[in-house]
């Protein structure tokens, strides 16, 4: 057992607790509580450890050695990471919790249990900190309750701490359905309490001290100890083919490229020509060169597993570039240097940035001279958008209630680097459209803001999609493959017939007022939908106008807005 949180046992402590969520991936996203295609807690929770554990893998750092402690250099490397990389509101709140871990610890000569306790109640305050309306019998439940036990051990011993924090997490997981309804109707715990119970019990194992009945077993997932009930998904999607998240620094190196990486590889000829055609794709100033001598390299020839080869390329994505080499071989000597020898244009004028998932979408946002990132994105992709404008003040519209946190922390980033950033808090792509149709440049920027804001909150919106469980909603029980309009998030109606059900949509929302209505198309609507709900609306309600797009987005046939 540990007595003290050294920087190697942070390491294998973030690559145990990424290691435990992609095996409960499949697990996590299906407790979505909502019967709508789109959990994603477990997957937005993989993208943001992935960021941390390729964070510690590049060990980057501008801070001097001498400036802190190794396990607080290698803990701020695992917060910052993470906080590049987080997705949803959950991977927000995990971001957190480890920014406040490392601010904590950093400092502390050696961390022993009771510097531990400290430091996890100063990431309940972070967590809950970084909520706009924190709701109990959620990951913050769960932390708190861990951070409590922590420190009533009132003890210096670290492994009696970790276990201490990792079962209350348990108890408070498990209680979670009795604080919030919508999670016993459900009969599922809350899906980011039991990444962070993870998390800790990852912790639990690195520090010598795991839970007799963990439940970051696969082949245990049905045994009455696990709080969830349910078997791990063994086909959950593996992110690892997604690459770490976007580079904030893209456009300081050559050709736009931020990082030069170079590294020596050992690899057969057939693995260097397809490493060759990765990096080709994802960066320039590519050479590979193959050589028969080991130069500088003090291994023995008995060591060879191959041919030698030095690999040089400009990239954005570091981590795409070095998994590239050790795809085709084994890398070593790797080097990568941040160009500093373009400064950056001084920041100018006003943009706009959008999140859209759906090609459609994307260029219909494009059209209207905004910015676009592809759906769920991580901070850093929000913040290399942001700062892609090279404008001096920029309006993000996250246009989803679970980016709205992730595009918080990409303004925050933004505007530590000398931008103006305001979120208007789109929940839907309509709302999007709705808000860019008013912005005037000529305005004063916080006027200009709120007049988006204005018209955003003043278009209804709504979407159509198939359930993907049964769950009981406000409107009644639906099975899956029912058909579920919801409005403002709340579904309103269920039925069987796809353009039926849209059509009863639009009366029930026009009964209401309205003078314009938007309609955007899904990847997964049938031919003819869009025109099908369009004359309806103009037999039905021939005063009202009607715009229809194709968007392209995935799981919802349909988006509607009325204004």
């Amino acid at each position: 057992m540990l007595d003290t949180l050294d920087a190697a046992a942070v390491r294998r402590w973030c690559s145990g607790a990424l290691a435990a969520l992609r095996r409960h991936q499949g697990e996590i996203d299906a407790l979505n509580v909502y019967p709508v295609p789109d959990g994603d807690t477990g997957t937005n929770l993989v993208l943001t450890l992935t960021s941390a554990q390729h964070a510690l893998a590049l060990d980057l750092d501008n801070s001097s050695e001498g400036e802190q402690t190794s396990h607080g250099r290698v803990l701020r490397l695992m917060a910052r990471g993470a906080l590049l990389g987080a997705r949803g509101n959950s991977g927000v709140i995990v971001s957190q919790i480890l920014r406040a871990l490392a601010d904590a610890l950093t400092d502390t000569a050696v961390v022993r249990g009771r510097a531990l306790a400290s430091a996890l109640t100063a990431a309940t305050d972070a967590a809950y900190a970084a909520v706009a309306r924190p709701v109990e019998g959620t990951v913050l439940t769960v932390v708190a309750a861990a951070a409590r036990a922590a420190d009533r051990t009132g003890s210096d011993d670290l492994p009696t701490v970790v276990r201490a924090a990792a079962a209350a997490a348990r108890d408070a997981l498990a209680a979670t359905p009795g604080q919030l309804p919508v999670l016993a109707r459900a009969g599922v715990v809350d899906a980011g309490g039991r990444g962070l119970c993870l998390l800790l019990d990852a912790l639990a194992a690195v520090v010598g001290t795991p839970l007799t009945d963990s439940t970051d077993n696969p082949d245990n997932a049905d045994s009455p100890d696990n709080p969830v009930g349910r078997a791990a998904d063994p086909d959950g999607a593996d992110p690892d083919g997604a690459g770490p998240a976007a580079n904030p620094h893209s456009g300081a190196g050559s050709e736009g490229y931020a990082y030069e990486v170079q590294f020596l590889l050992e690899a057969p000829a057939g693995a260097v020509d397809r490493m060759r055609a990765a990096l080709a794709e994802i960066g320039d100033s590519l050479v590979v060169v193959g050589s028969d001598a080991w130069g500088d390299d003090d291994r023995d020839d008995d060591d060879r597993n191959g041919p030698v080869w030095n690999v040089h390329v400009h990239v954005d994505d570091i981590g795409a570039a070095i998994e590239a080499g050790i795809a085709a071989g084994r890398p070593y000597q790797i080097s990568v240097t941040r160009f500093a020898d373009r400064p950056a244009p001084p920041l100018a004028g006003r943009a706009a940035v959008v999140v859209a998932a759906g090609t459609g979408l994307a260029a219909l946002f494009t059209g209207e001279g905004a910015g676009v990132v592809g759906g769920s994105p991580s901070t850093a992709e929000l913040l290399d958008a942001i700062r892609r404008t090279g404008a001096a003040e920029v309006v993000v519209l996250p246009n989803d209630p679970d980016t709205q946190a992730v595009a918080g922390l990409a303004a925050r980033e933004a505007e530590a680097g000398g931008v103006t950033v305001a979120v208007v808090p789109t929940r839907s792509p309509v709302q999007a459209l709705a808000a860019l149709a008013v912005r005037d440049p000529r305005r004063r920027f916080d006027d200009d803001v709120i007049a988006m804001a204005e018209a955003a909150g003043a278009c209804r919106y709504a979407e159509v999609c198939l359930a993907a469980r049964e769950a009981l909603t406000v409107a009644g029980r639906c099975r899956p493959g029912d058909v579920l309009a919801l409005v403002e998030g709340e579904v309103l109606l269920i039925g069987t017939d796809l353009a039926g059900t849209c059509r009863n949509l639009l009366d029930q929302l026009l009964g209401g007022g309205g003078e314009l209505v938007t309609l955007i198309v899904g990847e997964q609507a049938p031919d003819g939908l869009g025109e099908a709900v369009a004359a309806h609306v103009a037999r039905c309600w021939p005063f009202v106008e009607v715009h229809t797009f194709v968007g392209g987005q995935p799981h919802y046939p349909l988006l509607v807005g009325i204004e």
